[in-house]
């Protein structure tokens, strides 16, 4: 590990801390221009998610609509009643978004595989840098309005359902991880710039509770005028 891995994980809560619990349930809106495009505007308001530690599986309950759960994990994504009957499933699902563009609209599975991944990739940040053996690497910190971002670039095993294989996550003044830069691959390849604010102590453990992801134009500058994703947390519980 790097010095800076250690400073992320010791201002996030420890891993020894982290590891003694074995889910995240939270409950979340999410909004934004990314929804609207895949044809899912407005299905994700005031929904539930339990998100597992120490394996890669989320499950949102009333997924789009009532009475149907969304069941994720890297290599299936399946639908199924709240009773646990199978509505329908995808094996591999990741291969269901190659020829994707930005543009392209997606089905519920689409949908559910990447709300999957994604808000489990961020609920269990930063410590699946290690549980998942991800390869940290300190680079050039940089300057925005003054400010003095240290940087720290992870690259992602295969095994992991992730957004991309090489990310880059800034780090504040406090430890914190307050930006992520990344290329969504599944959506065509679009760069975004991941802002994460309003940390919150849950049980030792420091999580922001919210996200708000931007365009990254080829410069390196963003596209403010909207917001691609906006996430916000409303109440997290460790188990």
């Amino acid at each position: 590990m790097t010095a800076l891995l250690d400073l992320v994980l010791e201002s996030h809560g420890t891993l020894e801390r982290w590891r003694k619990f074995n889910a995240i349930d939270v409950n979340l809106s999410m909004h934004g221009s990314h929804w609207t495009r895949k044809g899912w505007d407005g299905v994700f308001k005031n929904v539930q998610l339990k998100a597992q530690t120490k394996e890669q599986r989320t499950c949102y309950a009333h997924f789009t609509e009532q009475g149907v759960q969304s069941i994720y994990e890297p290599d299936r994504v399946r639908l199924e009643t709240i009773d646990g009957k199978l509505i329908e499933e995808r094996v591999h699902p990741r291969k269901a978004f190659e020829g994707h563009t930005l543009q392209t609209t997606w089905d519920r599975l689409h949908l559910a595989y990447f709300t999957g991944y994604a808000l489990w990739n961020y609920l269990n940040t930063p410590f699946m840098f290690v549980t998942e053996s991800a390869k940290a690497e300190e680079i050039d910190p940089v300057s925005n309005q003054g400010r003095v971002r240290r940087r720290l670039k992870i690259t992602f095993p295969e095994k992991v359902g992730t957004h991309c294989p090489d990310q880059i996550f800034h780090v504040d003044e406090n430890g914190l991880i307050s930006r992520l830069d990344y290329t969504t691959l599944v959506a065509g390849g679009a760069p975004a710039a991941h802002y994460m604010s309003e940390y919150k102590d849950i049980q030792g453990i420091m999580m922001p509770t919210k996200r708000r992801a931007f365009r990254r134009n080829p410069d390196g500058t963003l596209n403010t005028e909207s917001v691609l994703v906006g996430i916000d947390i409303s109440a997290i519980t460790l188990t």
